[in-house]
């Protein structure tokens, strides 16, 4: 189930990241021990980072719009696993609610300041300083400037393309199935009659 996928790796990512940061000066080895395991489960910690360069991450990240986008991107992932939420609950008059509360919950709590937080040792892990200069000089060109208005309609749009085109093969994909194995498609309607009649 996609929920608890989500779930469990936000979870995973908070206690993680408070036992690193809350941890005392004496246990550094621990410290260590939990780093190296989040590596290998590929889960990135806050590591030591350059002062000059951490700032430097977190005013790209400003220049680029990230806080825009992430906070776009989760609206968008909040739509799409809303229905996959609900489908999983068993059914009943409780569900729509139940589920509207857990939104308005994880919407509450779900502050992008720290997922912003984690890119910062993503980014250093991934590029040097002075590469991170280079993209902040980029960023500040005209085309880096039309780069940053642009993308979250093209991530919109990209998305909505997606979906559609996602929909309309998986139903093409269906047919094709059922019309390859017509005992699948007979005990389809049998298990769709079953369910009819037993929610009358």
């Amino acid at each position: 189930m996609k929920i608890s996928v989500v779930l469990g790796v936000c979870l995973t990512l908070g206690s993680i990241g408070a036992n690193a940061q809350n941890a005392p000066a004496g246990a550094r080895k621990a410290a260590s021990a939990q780093a190296a395991a989040a590596d290998k489960a590929g889960i990135t910690t806050q590591a030591k980072i350059d002062p000059a360069k951490e700032a430097d991450i977190r005013k790209l990240l400003e220049l680029a719009g990230t806080k825009a986008l992430v906070s776009q991107t989760m609206d968008s992932m909040s739509k799409s696993i809303k229905p996959l939420l609900t489908n999983s609950l068993p059914p009943g008059d409780y569900r729509e609610k139940l589920v509207d509360l857990f939104f308005a919950k994880f919407t509450a709590k779900a502050e992008v300041q720290h997922l912003l937080d984690l890119a910062v040792p993503v980014y250093d892990k991934n590029f040097s300083h002075q590469e991170i200069r280079s993209l902040i000089e980029f960023y500040q060109t005209p085309l880096g400037r039309k780069a940053i208005a642009t993308l979250p309609k093209v991530t919109a749009e990209m998305q909505e393309l997606g979906r559609k085109w996602g929909e309309d093969l998986g139903k093409q994909c269906m047919v094709e199935v059922l019309s390859e194995h017509p005992e699948l498609a007979d005990a389809l309607n049998v298990a769709a009659q079953s369910s009819q009649s037993a929610n009358k």
